[in-house]
């Protein structure tokens, strides 16, 4: 049933709770069946498995198993991994509910920027996940192993040590959002192309020190690793950023164009 408009073509408040409510609750529902999807990919094709080639490549230890302390862990191990793989699964479905709540308060113009920025967060998350996965995963682990005495035997469990290569994987995707979050600040209207090129410097030492607290291990070889997409990921959000703005300039001067009276119209004398 479609909701309700007053005389302004405005939904009243409580409609727009209920809506909410039920976008929601339909968010929540794709979220779990998208698990349970998740959750028979993730026994099927052994996903602890795969996390797990990075650490035995690092220790050249081919046949590496990891221990377990409690029976469950196992299965909660499986579960995790498959409310990340059914979050990922189910996000086109959350775009959708939660572009079809905003859109309506959005400007035309501003739609069409933030719908491709959506699914582009999507690309550029699973980017970044590969580039922890294949580059910075193992030149980390690498390093740590450098640690190890002969007074220190390795014995990894599979809580600590799938916890460490997971977060690791996702501080990857969440910071290589960057230019989206650019993008949603230059729509709002909160940041600026000139201003973000003003403080390109200040930018480049935070994504340093960002980069450090991220990759930890080698503090040369894995801040590099991470700084330089970083930087390269902030230019095309300013690049993001103009776009934005040329269109938003576009629009107020075709605007202005249309408030402006016909030549026809004004009189000689």
């Amino acid at each position: 049933m479609a909701p309700l408009l007053n005389d302004r073509g405005e939904m009243p408040f409580l409609d727009h709770l209920e809506e909410l409510r039920w976008r929601i609750l339909w968010s929540l529902l794709a979220v779990i069946a998208c698990t349970i999807v998740g959750f028979i990919l993730v026994v099927q094709f052994d996903a602890p498995e795969l996390l797990l080639r990075p650490v035995r490549a690092a220790s050249d230890n081919p046949n590496l198993e990891l221990i377990f302390l409690s029976p469950a862990d196992p299965f909660f191990v499986s579960l995790r991994l498959a409310i990340y793989t059914g979050v990922i699964l189910a996000f086109p479905i959350l775009v959708y509910h939660v572009w079809s709540f905003l859109s309506p308060a959005l400007e035309k113009h501003e739609r069409r920027s933030i719908i491709p920025s959506l699914y582009l967060g999507l690309v550029l998350f699973v980017a970044g996940v590969a580039l922890a996965y294949f580059a910075a995963l193992p030149v980390t682990l690498k390093f740590f192993q450098g640690f190890l005495t002969e007074s220190l035997e390795p014995s990894l469990e599979i809580n600590a040590t799938l916890g460490f290569i997971v977060k690791m994987l996702l501080a990857f995707g969440a910071v290589f959002e960057l230019p989206i979050v650019i993008l949603i600040l230059s729509v709002m209207g909160l940041v600026t192309p000139m201003f973000l090129r003003e403080k390109r410097r200040h930018a480049i030492v935070l994504i340093t020190v960002l980069a450090s607290f991220i990759t930890p291990g080698d503090a040369i070889t894995l801040t590099i690793m991470m700084m330089l997409p970083l930087v390269l990921l902030y230019e095309f959000g300013i690049l993001l950023s103009a776009g934005v703005y040329r269109r938003r300039a576009k629009a107020e001067a075709e605007y202005e164009a249309t408030l402006e009276p016909p030549s026809e119209s004004v009189e000689t004398r």
